[in-house]
């Protein structure tokens, strides 16, 4: 009699353990899809998390920026000089919006607050992407700022489009 309760016993904690440790091992693998998808599913996001502020602005660097281009994430690249600069030639890909004419309703009505965006200007010494960047931002908008913008994009082979 003894035996059987200790058999009965043993087979219990036998399916207990086993039952514990499929759930570890389910939990395990399950996190790490989680993880792995995490990893993949964001560059931009990324990116904007590794950034740290400067001026109250992320700025990006031409290889963040190439990351996210090919990534094939959804963004908006904003040019914001002046219609006649763009007109001249800007990045592929990149609508105008100048600098001095984003505003709360200049903004809504051609941005969704879900869109992610980056700004460029003329390069390293122009403040029209800080600017515009931290325009957008003080909107609510999720917004970067390559701010190497057309001489870096240049400088690095790349040509502009007209």
């Amino acid at each position: 009699m003894a035996d059987r309760k200790g058999a009965r016993r043993m087979k219990r904690l036998t399916t207990v353990l086993f039952v514990m440790l499929f759930v570890l091992i389910s939990g395990r693998v399950y996190s790490a899809q989680v993880k792995w998808g995490d990893m993949k599913l964001n560059v931009f996001d990324k990116i904007s998390g590794q950034t740290a502020l400067k001026d109250g602005v992320k700025e990006i660097t031409y290889d963040q920026f190439m990351e996210i281009r090919k990534s094939g994430e959804k963004y908006v690249l904003l040019d914001v000089l002046s219609p006649d600069s763009y007109a001249k030639g800007h990045i592929e890909g990149a609508a105008s919006f100048p600098g001095g004419t984003i505003n709360k309703d200049t903004a809504s009505s051609r941005l969704s607050k879900d869109v992610k965006i980056i700004v460029y200007c003329g390069g390293f010494h122009c403040g029209a992407s800080t600017h515009a960047a931290k325009t957008f931002i003080a909107l609510g908008y999720n917004v970067l700022d390559y701010k190497g913008g057309l001489k870096d994009w240049q400088d690095k082979g790349n040509s502009l489009v007209k």
